[in-house]
């Protein structure tokens, strides 16, 4: 057999090979005939296009959307996050709508707890940038005039997001911090506030989240002079990714840990584990940190309180179920006897289903109160704890088509065991209750304050012609064992406040109020969307106060009469004011008499409140009831 050459065998190979090629260029031209390869690309395009890369102010440029669910920024409540979902193309950012001109259509009604409301965000604001709300409120308890509230807002954004008011008087005026002493020293503030009350060094803190300290960790600020002036203070937590953070200071110089202070919060960057640090020289450093929880399953953290008798401090956190209405939720408690250094996991609750009406649109993990994408909410409360006592409220579904209830639970065993949930609100309606905070006073006097729809039928975002909720609240003078009727505790019922900041999520409306009990007065406030800006109504931050004594408030029913006269007198005359109760019950509370203006705190004695002042001037003066509000008419006296 005549055998082949190399060279014969290299020309054959060669004539395959272009054989081959000319056999797949036409395969592949008829590929792109037939649109095969036009397929390919948009498909490689889409995959690219999930590797979107972004620069949003106060984050390191060229941020990878791609990695949103790996780093649980979905999960995430603060405005950071919201930033990156808005600029990943995630979520929508807030947006105007304008309703013309219309009327306030607020609903009146005698405030049955607290005074009279008072809204703290001074000053102007344009639509383009309203929003204040999520507030924690607290006072000196060395001169409870001293108040400060902390909250987010947005009136720079998306430079900084922090906003704080502060009163000097009690809380009948305030003034609204501006600019934000917040937005430097610690870089970009994200908000999420806390505000703390330091006692050994009598002086306030706000925390916020800011890219200062360590790209989204927590840092501090400090006041000595009641909230009007402060200075940056230390990074609590150096962290690229935390959230959620919670606040509380030992003010109690029986307590075993007195001053120490504590916060705690979600570290995302550990895939969402529950943390506490704690400060043992008074806020300078913060090197003590803790876990609670790991990260699976993921335990939100709720709240923090301290036992304002023992010191012992509790945490309270929810497993969220994989978040959305199917979602079913579970309480936990945390707790540590020896000032923060050892934590148990006391309690788990039993499952309960999620409040609200709908997955939020912009966010899915999140429900929101109001569907399509307005107030996202989980069922997240306050814990408050008092000599052993440990009490809970949060929120949950109700029954058929009620969206949301206030279950309240009670640990006589220092949250070891609670009591069956009990339900706060006490209407017969299927409106929503949610969003509660709680409070305990020096003397064990429970309050608790929430969003309630009880007094509408309807509500519109941002329309200031449609009512929808009101603030209520209920008080119990026993620690928990018994309550009193749940009552109005805001004076109107708002309209339900928009969200028209495009740098902020659509659904957002503040997520947690935390509410304190300072002196003889607990301390709440609130976002409010009585106010309106260009037609639409947006979100200011209200306050009020209801005293700590044993009687539930003061009801119009309550009050005989408000007089007013002008007694003449060798010198000049003398302006007098009486207010006069049914009864002794109110004995020991305050009520405000205002004159031209001027408030003047009046404690009542007996059955009767009394206001003199001396030497006024000749003419008419206006005399009103302030606190409690829209009892009387106002006085209006001629001192000649």
């Amino acid at each position: 057999m005549k055998q082949k050459s190399t060279s014969q065998s290299a020309f054959f190979n060669l004539r395959v090979l272009i054989g081959l090629f000319t056999v797949l260029a036409g395969v592949f031209l008829a590929l792109i005939g037939l649109g095969t390869f036009s397929g390919l690309t948009a498909s490689s395009a889409k995959a690219q296009q999930t590797h979107k890369f972004i620069n949003v102010a106060g984050l390191p440029p060229g941020f990878d959307c791609a990695t949103i669910h790996e780093l649980g920024i979905d999960k995430q409540e603060n405005l950071r996050a919201g930033s990156i979902l808005i600029a990943c193309g995630e979520s929508p950012g807030g947006s105007a709508t304008s309703f013309g001109a219309q009327v306030l259509n607020t609903v009146t009604a005698p405030a049955a707890y607290g005074g009279t409301d008072i809204d703290i965000i001074t000053g102007t604001d344009s639509i383009t940038h309203p929003t204040q709300s999520e507030t924690y409120t607290n006072a000196n308890p060395d001169n409870p005039n001293q108040m400060v509230v902390t909250y987010n807002d947005s009136r720079t954004a998306s430079a900084n997001y922090s906003g704080a008011s502060y009163s000097s008087d009690g809380g009948v005026t305030w003034t609204r911090l501006n600019p934000s002493p917040f937005a430097s020293g610690h870089g970009t503030n994200f908000g999420d506030p806390v505000t703390l009350y330091n006692k050994p060094t009598s002086s306030f803190f706000a925390v916020f989240l800011a890219t200062g300290c360590g790209g989204q960790g927590i840092g501090a600020w400090k006041s000595t002079d009641g909230g009007v002036t402060w200075t940056v203070g230390a990074c609590i937590h150096s962290g690229s990714s935390d959230d959620r953070e919670s606040g509380v200071a030992d003010n109690n110089p029986s307590s075993p840990f007195f001053g120490r202070m504590y916060v705690s919060w979600n570290d995302f960057a550990a895939g969402g584990n529950l943390k506490v640090r704690y400060s043992t020289d008074n806020g300078s450093t913060w090197p003590n940190e803790r876990q609670l929880a790991p990260a699976s399953p993921f335990i939100r953290d709720t709240q923090i309180t301290v036992d304002k008798v023992t010191g012992d401090v509790y945490v309270a956190g929810m497993n969220e179920g994989g978040g959305g209405l199917a979602g079913p939720r579970s309480n936990k408690i945390y707790r540590s006897t020896d000032g923060g250094n050892t934590w148990t996991n006391t309690f788990t609750g039993a499952n309960f289903s999620a409040p609200g009406r709908a997955n939020c649109t912009a966010n899915s993990y999140f429900v929101c109160m109001y569907s399509p994408d307005t107030w996202r909410h989980m069922g997240w409360g306050e814990p408050a704890a008092y000599n052993g006592v440990v009490s809970y409220v949060y929120a949950q579904h109700g029954a058929g088509s009620d969206a949301g209830d206030i279950e309240y639970i009670r640990s006589i065993d220092k949250g070891v065991t609670f009591s069956a949930p009990i339900k706060l609100n006490t209407d017969t309606t299927t409106r929503a209750q949610w969003q509660p905070n709680l409070s305990v006073s020096d003397t064990g006097t429970l309050f608790s304050v929430w969003y309630d729809e009880r007094g509408t039928t309807t509500c519109s975002v941002g329309n200031p012609a449609v009512p929808c909720y009101q603030m209520f609240a209920r008080k119990s003078t026993d620690d928990g064992v018994t309550w009193l009727a749940d009552m109005a505790f805001s004076d109107v019922i708002s309209p339900l406040p928009g969200q028209p900041d495009g740098t902020v999520q659509p659904n957002y409306q503040g997520d947690y109020d935390y509410g304190t009990a300072v002196g003889t007065n607990h301390l709440s406030s609130w976002d409010d969307g009585r106010v309106t800006i260009s037609g639409q109504s947006q979100q200011d931050v209200f306050f009020d106060k209801e005293p700590t004594g044993a009687a539930g408030g003061i009801p119009c029913t309550d009050l005989v009469s408000f007089q007013v006269r002008c007694k003449h007198q060798v010198g000049g005359d003398r302006l007098q004011a009486k207010v006069t109760l049914t009864n002794t019950s109110h004995s020991g509370q305050q009520v405000t008499i205002t004159v031209d203006g001027n408030p003047n705190v009046v404690t009542i004695s007996g059955n009767k409140a009394q206001l003199q002042i001396a030497n006024e001037p000749l003419g008419q003066h206006t005399v009103e009831l302030t606190d409690p509000a829209g009892c009387f008419a106002p006085v209006i006296t001629n001192c000649n």
